[in-house]
């Protein structure tokens, strides 16, 4: 497994925010992503970052979790 060693760059969140639209919906399926797999320790990929909500970030770039927002 790689390491993350770009710190706080990784992942990009211009990238991020090509799967979602708006930083705030990003931070709470990041934050509710990160819950899953501290709880669970569940990923659907081989991360760089080690901490839960940059796994969930990753995941997210990656296109692995999907979420929908009512309005």
């Amino acid at each position: 497994m790689a390491k993350n060693t770009e710190g706080l760059r990784y992942p990009s969140i211009d990238e991020l925010l090509e799967n979602i639209d708006s930083k705030y919906k990003l931070a709470y399926a990041a934050a509710m992503r990160a819950k899953i797999i501290r709880d669970k320790n569940d990923t659907t990929i081989d991360a760089k970052c080690s901490k839960p909500v940059g796994v969930a970030l990753e995941e997210i770039q990656d296109g692995k979790v999907s979420i929908s927002f009512k309005k």
